[in-house]
């Protein structure tokens, strides 16, 4: 066989990755906004501090400081949360699934693309995609969990596509 062939070798293309996706929560507030968040609430409860204190009501001034610590906790575990992922690569061989959780704990899912289906739940009144499950007969897995109801309705049309490129088979060729 000569090297300048372009077709793949066939563990080449078995293992070429015909869809690769990683899948992360969204977070609406980046650093900036957090930080003026926080501020704007110290600044207020600091506000409240002063005003109580002024009528004689100090021991109201802790509770205000819980309230700031409150916060804080909530969005610190927001961002934790936002450390999960799931990885989705299709290849002609298989369908790996990669659950990452926020504290890095990792499980994995393999299925035969030639046996696999993807469902859609779809909303009845407004038509958005709930959820998407691969179904591999006796097997099932949630995919997509944490995106909106548009994302994962892309998402799935992304993914049916590339089960349905998996199917036909390892046909693409490689060009060096």
């Amino acid at each position: 066989m000569s090297t300048g062939n372009p077709i793949c070798e066939p563990d080449e293309a078995e293992d070429a990755p015909l869809f690769a996706a990683i899948l992360t929560p969204h977070r609406s507030l980046g650093r900036t906004g957090f930080y003026a968040v926080m501020a704007a609430v110290i600044v207020l409860n600091l506000i409240g501090i002063v005003l109580f204190s002024a009528i004689g009501a100090w021991p109201v001034a802790p509770f205000l400081g819980l309230d700031v610590l409150i916060i804080f906790l909530a969005f610190r575990a927001n961002y934790l949360h936002a450390r999960a992922f799931e990885e989705v690569i299709v290849t002609p061989v298989d369908i790996r699934i990669r659950k990452v959780t926020f504290h890095g704990r990792s499980r994995e899912w393999r299925f035969n693309p030639a046996w696999t289906r993807l469902h859609q739940a779809v909303d009845e009144d407004d038509g958005q995609v709930m959820s998407l499950t691969l179904d591999e007969g006796r097997r099932r897995l949630d995919i997509a969990t944490f995106l909106p109801p548009v994302e994962r309705e892309a998402f799935g049309k992304a993914l049916k596509s590339a089960l349905a490129e998996a199917r036909r088979g390892p046909t693409r060729t490689r060009f060096d």
